[in-house]
């Protein structure tokens, strides 16, 4: 049986190694919006009617990402679920995906026959061994970003491959600038959204695959009727019609995301960051990262490379007991 891929979140797990109570610590291992979106009461309808796919919900998210239109949206029970079958519709072949991403990418593609090889940002030219890539923008956790521009650029070398190029835009919602979505009427091109993070509603297990109609189709027939449930679809519309929370919100992540590398700066931690989390490979990071769960604060930590990744605090309360704690780790790291 293959090792479960590690996320953040597991609390109990954290619970269980340090010896402190579930209810006692402070999680900042996910890059999940803490300020999560107020969804309005569920109608009795949701809970007792199976979703219908003539309720303009695959629609309201093309509106909201900018998708050409809502044929080339198709809704699914959040994005691990593409990620699992996407790979079983393209083309057996070559692979690139960036050494440290999302973990999931590389076991599903590699259990569909597919052979990974590392994805170098850097390159304006993909190998001509690439028939597809991955690219997370921005990346989980290193926080790279790239341009709209490079993307195109690699999505024409690949399709003059026959391939494909798999953007997963989870954590573009609070930096949409470089969003690819408006592109995705292109063949070979998929682009992979998730209201999970931005909207701080993970917990619905909602996402949405961007691409062409017949690529939509065969993913689809593989996954079945009835992906997201009434519940969810009525939470994450309320979310994607409401532009004025939206904006408030990007303008508070963004002045948390300072504050929040401003606090690792201080101890001269090297910092990379979005408006959801931030990310360090300090020397000191992993120390730090288990200093900080000594004290009841579980970071995530990357063990391939001893980095750790940050999210924000949800209050006052939280935010002051981060930088305490943090001060009092890096005493004990550098004592």
């Amino acid at each position: 049986m293959a090792n479960p891929i590690a996320h953040g979140g597991n609390l109990h797990e954290a619970s269980r190694r340090y010896g402190i109570p579930y209810s006692q610590w402070l999680d900042l291992s996910t890059g999940i919006n803490p300020h999560g979106y107020p969804v309005p009461p569920v109608p009795a309808d949701a809970w007792r009617r199976l979703p219908e796919e003539g309720d303009g919900f695959a629609a309201s998210a093309a509106h909201y990402y900018g998708a050409p239109d809502e044929a080339h949206v198709l809704p699914v029970a959040g994005s691990q679920a593409a990620i699992r079958s996407l790979p079983l519709l393209l083309p057996r072949a070559t692979v690139a995906i960036a050494p440290l991403t999302y973990g999931e990418y590389a076991p599903a593609f590699e259990r569909a026959g597919h052979r990974i090889v590392p994805l170098h940002v850097t390159c304006a030219e993909l190998p001509d061994e690439v028939t597809h890539a991955v690219v997370a923008n921005p990346n989980n956790p290193t926080a790279q970003h790239l341009s709209a521009a490079r993307l195109l650029q690699w999505h024409a070398q690949l399709t003059a491959r026959g391939g494909t190029l798999l953007v997963d835009e989870a954590f573009a919602d609070a930096m949409p600038s470089a969003s690819l979505a408006s592109h995705t009427n292109r063949p070979g091109l998929v682009v992979l959204r998730s209201p999970g993070k931005f909207f701080g509603l993970a917990g619905v297990r909602s996402g949405f695959v961007l691409g062409a109609p017949p690529l939509l189709d065969a993913l689809r027939d593989m996954l079945g009727a009835w992906t997201v449930s009434g519940p969810a679809r009525h939470a994450v519309r309320a979310a994607f019609n409401d532009p004025a929370w939206q904006h408030q919100m990007r303008l508070l992540l963004e002045a948390e995301s300072r504050r929040l590398t401003g606090l690792l700066r201080a101890q001269r931690f090297m910092v990379h960051g979005t408006p959801l989390f931030a990310w360090t490979d300090d020397a000191r990071a992993a120390a730090l990262h288990h200093e900080l769960a000594r004290r009841g604060i579980w970071t995530r930590l990357f063990p391939a490379n001893g980095s750790v990744r940050f999210g924000l605090p949800g209050c006052v309360q939280e935010w002051e007991r981060l930088e305490k704690s943090l001060l009092e780790s890096v005493r004990a790291i550098e004592a």
